[in-house]
């Protein structure tokens, strides 16, 4: 996937790297079911490894070195300090709390990352998901992949205490437990595929999003009145009535590329009738 931001949905974005699978109508049950067969998930999900398997030590201590500059300009920054102050008012804190529940973790799975080597902004959002995790003791393991990621780049994130992921899970993990998913400027067809596979109660609760705003997807889904894109992302769209979502706020241009159009996302539904979709 690009590294670079997206604020709309554009026909392009169909055709982008994430593959779209089309949604099914459902008979409407007491409890949906949210777990495709075992047939359809190995058809859908792909063992993946770098394409390079060059080891480059010149490369991986550049590559490192990069890193650990960018951590240090966001740990110092106001845009990090204002977001640690948004994340520890107490309307978020509840929001965290009621996620975690009775656990005392959070994992975090980060798709769609981009070239941490090759760009900046994918640079910034890794920084701020490690940072986060040394702050937040209640953050557990970061798990990571992107299909473009480099044999460079998984030693350096593997060095940095992320686990890579040897599956292209196109994003329809099953959220077992709490989980945050750190997805900024992904595609909308990977966060609709990560609510589909979740569209229960139970998963929508454990599960926190930090991502493109929702509220932006629907005001420009809407102008667009494309059938297809709509029938695409008709998870994201259906989620916005349960969704509390919290804006962050770039304070400077040095993390607009990074960040901007980024919300916190948590997903509360309350009744099953919440869950019933729309035909399009």
């Amino acid at each position: 996937m690009a590294a670079s931001a997206k604020t709309h949905v554009s026909q392009d974005a169909l055709n982008g790297e994430w593959t779209v699978v089309s949604s099914r109508r459902r008979r409407q049950r007491r409890n949906p079911p949210v777990l495709k067969n075992l047939v359809e998930k190995q058809q859908q999900q792909k063992n993946w490894a770098p394409t390079d398997i060059e080891i480059n030590f010149d490369r991986e201590s550049k590559l490192m070195q990069k890193i650990q500059i960018c951590m240090k300009k966001l740990e110092l920054s106001q845009f990090f300090l204002k977001l640690l102050d948004q994340m520890q008012t107490d309307e978020m804190m509840n929001c965290f709390h009621r996620v975690l529940s009775s656990e005392l973790k959070m994992k975090m799975v980060m798709y769609g990352i981009g070239s941490i080597e090759s760009y900046e902004s994918p640079r910034l959002q890794l920084s701020l998901a490690i940072l986060l995790k040394r702050r937040f003791n209640w953050i557990g393991d970061i798990e990571v992949f992107d299909p473009i990621l480099s044999s460079t780049e998984s030693r350096v994130l593997e060095a940095l205490g992320c686990s890579m992921l040897s599956i292209n899970e196109q994003g329809r993990r099953v959220a077992q437990k709490p989980t945050i998913f750190f997805m900024p400027h992904c595609e909308a067809e990977l966060y609709d595929n990560l609510l589909q596979t979740n569209w229960g109660m139970k998963q929508l609760n454990c599960i926190v999003l930090f991502g493109n705003s929702f509220q932006t997807y629907e005001q420009h889904l809407l102008e667009f009145k494309n059938s297809a894109i709509i029938h695409s992302t008709k998870y994201v769209l259906a989620a916005r009535k349960f969704t509390n979502e919290f804006s962050i706020e770039t304070v400077s241009d040095d993390y607009f590329g990074a960040f901007h159009d980024s919300s916190w996302q948590f997903f509360s539904p309350d009744l099953e009738s919440e869950l019933q979709l729309n035909n399009c």
